[in-house]
């Protein structure tokens, strides 16, 4: 399957990816920790079967300390050890707000409890604008057939730098 469209290449598009991208380093920015973001993003996009993606945030968390073990288990986070409560809270926010059509009242009561047990307003408001973000890009990169594989740390904030 060869991508469609490279969406970098196209003026209109490419002015898009940057304000997108831009949004997505105001996230980066946040309190919200690193782990939590990368674990996040990297669970929607399983869930959304996007492979680029999935490249890029697995790379990114190796980059930034992240062990393999964890990684690893992310996709069956609730059958393992080595995951915090807060981090738990923040991979169920994640899986709820990524199957809105399985669960059609979005994030149950219960998860948004853990999730401000654990996270503070800004953190909150960092991990609703990430999930929106990552479920988004997942979109633009499964509609262009962007496939996962090439991906090296750094190389989404180079081009868009």
């Amino acid at each position: 399957m060869q991508t469609r469209f490279n969406l970098f290449e196209n003026p209109v598009s490419a002015t898009f990816m940057k304000r997108f991208a831009g949004a997505g380093l105001m996230i980066h920015q946040s309190s919200l920790p690193r782990t939590v973001q990368e674990l996040v993003s990297l669970r929607a996009s399983q869930i959304n079967g996007c492979g680029w993606c999935i490249d890029m945030h697995t790379k990114e968390a190796v980059a930034g300390g992240e062990s393999a073990v964890r990684l690893n288990l992310v996709a069956a986070w609730r059958e393992s050890t080595v995951f915090t409560e807060a981090e738990c809270a923040a991979l169920a926010f994640a899986e709820e707000g990524t199957r809105l059509a399985d669960a059609h009242q979005g994030v149950s009561d219960e998860t948004w409890e853990q999730v401000r047990k654990h996270y503070d307003d800004d953190q909150i408001a960092a991990l609703v604008c990430l999930l929106g973000l990552i479920n988004a890009a997942n979109r633009f990169a499964v509609l262009v057939h962007q496939r996962g594989g090439s991906y090296e740390p750094g190389m989404f904030a180079a081009a868009m730098g």
